[in-house]
């Protein structure tokens, strides 16, 4: 049986140590690593676990949903607005203005980015829900 030795001053190790290439021609040939190790007052020092998966384990079972789809889509249309609104001079001293203006409120963005996201985000709902 084989035995992992993590290196002194690791506690918590949990998730991929390698993943699989889904894009490549050869991810039926590929495994993903996956590792758990904790230490606790509890638990002995036995606590280790490695698995291997291929890649039917890591590929969906159920077919996308048509709110799922929604939510992607609305995920990529607010987020190509906020890149674009970024890159727009003609928006970015107001939004700097009113980043500033918002941060310090209950509730207000703070950073740039989620105001951003939040103006793009109410925008899209007026537009699609009202």
């Amino acid at each position: 049986m084989a035995n992992v030795v993590w290196a002194p001053g690791i506690s918590t190790v949990s998730g991929a140590l390698s993943k699989i290439n889904k894009k490549s021609p050869h991810a039926a040939d590929q495994q993903m690593l996956l590792a758990t190790h904790r230490t606790a007052p509890t638990t002995s020092n036995e606590c280790n676990k490695l698995f291997l998966r291929g890649i039917k384990s890591v590929t969906r079972s159920t077919p996308v949903t048509a709110s799922e789809l929604e939510v992607r889509n609305r995920f990529t249309v607010v987020s190509q607005a906020v890149a674009a609104r970024r890159k727009d001079l003609s928006k970015i001293t107001v939004d700097q203005q009113n980043f500033r203006a918002q941060k310090d409120q209950p509730g207000g963005k703070k950073t740039m980015t989620a105001y951003l996201w939040m103006v793009e985000l109410n925008k899209y709902d007026q537009e699609h829900n009202g």
